[in-house]
């Protein structure tokens, strides 16, 4: 990435922090900014630990039902997948494309480190030309429109249920967009996450080792490195709450204590309040009812499904309408 580019990705994530800890009520930061380098290695051992069952189960559906999936592509095809981490389950989707044809798939990352990790677990596929985008997901969607050939469908990825990352309204409004990027009869691949007993989703957001909380403090010790921030790192606490009402985990850091941080790259000056909070990330979990209105909502129509039983996860492949 050029000089200009990374200066321009400092200033937005300023900009946000500045927004976001500055709002009256409840601060607030983007859940993305909690994966850098840092950040994104810490969730691939979040995705490790017994407790969190999420990534296990989509493994299982997409080594199970990959084959079954890629028949109900047309050909030629090309992929891209929105935030492909290490690339390790779509491994099973791709290699069962590419025993049809030579497939082009553009993994779209704003961790530089993720892509790179992608690109050295596929390297050894023969049948697969990999362009990496260090781009926001539109973004790079709209890159990868751009060079597709006449004639040639898009799958696009999302999987591992980021799409509970948005807030309430936000999923249908952010599948809308990409919808309106994609061709008639382009299809999406979306990893969803459903309801499932509250002390279950609890501990797998705030897990016995602390694995789950570093990774959420990260995002201090980003803001601190990146901004000049002085955030001390033991006076706020790891903290996870359940919302019966949206069916969702939010992840929180907690202040210990009243005190004053300086981001100086931000120019503000932040007053925290004992037990005062900042909302990190979302994390919902659907119904399939749910699932189904929103693909009608955002222009898609859902033409199969997969469930793993065991953690309740499921797999859903809708087309563009």
């Amino acid at each position: 990435m050029t000089s200009t580019a990374t200066a321009t990705k400092q200033s937005e994530f300023a900009l946000q922090v500045r927004d976001g800890l500055t709002r009256p009520g409840q601060k607030e930061l983007p859940s993305k900014f909690l994966y850098d380098d840092i950040g994104s290695a810490l969730f691939e051992l979040i995705c490790k630990l017994p407790e969190y069952g999420l990534t296990r189960a989509e493994e299982r559906i997409l080594s199970r039902h990959s084959s079954e999936i890629v028949d109900r592509l047309p050909k030629p095809i090309a992929v891209a997948e929105l935030g492909s981490g290490t690339g390790k389950k779509t491994r099973l989707i791709l290699e069962a494309l590419c025993r049809r044809h030579t497939i082009s798939y553009y993994p779209i990352e704003i961790s530089s480190a993720a892509l790179a990790c992608c690109e050295r677990e596929l390297q050894d596929m023969h049948s697969l030309s990999i362009v990496g985008l260090e781009r926001e997901y539109l973004d790079g969607l709209l890159e990868v429109a751009a060079r597709r050939s006449e004639g040639q469908r898009l799958l696009v990825l999302f999987l591992g249920s980021t799409i509970g990352n948005f807030g309430e309204g936000a999923s249908t409004k952010f599948l809308k967009q990409l919808r309106d990027i994609l061709w008639e009869g382009d299809f999406l691949l979306l990893g969803a996450d459903l309801h499932k007993p509250v002390d279950t989703l609890l501990v797998a957001y705030d897990d016995p080792l602390g694995i789950t909380a570093a990774f959420n403090r990260n995002l201090l010790v980003r803001i601190n490195r990146e901004l000049g921030a002085d955030f001390s790192l033991d006076q706020f606490a790891h903290h996870v709450i359940f919302d019966e009402h949206t069916h969702s985990i939010e992840m929180h850091l907690r202040a210990r204590s009243q005190q004053i941080v300086s981001v100086p790259a931000a120019d503000i000056t932040v007053k925290f309040s004992r037990d005062e909070t900042i909302w990190t990330e979302t994390c919902h979990k659907f119904s399939p009812p749910e699932l189904q209105q929103i693909a009608a909502n955002a222009g898609f129509q859902p033409t199969a499904s997969w469930l793993d039983a065991d953690w309740h996860f499921t797999e859903q492949l809708w087309q563009a309408k």
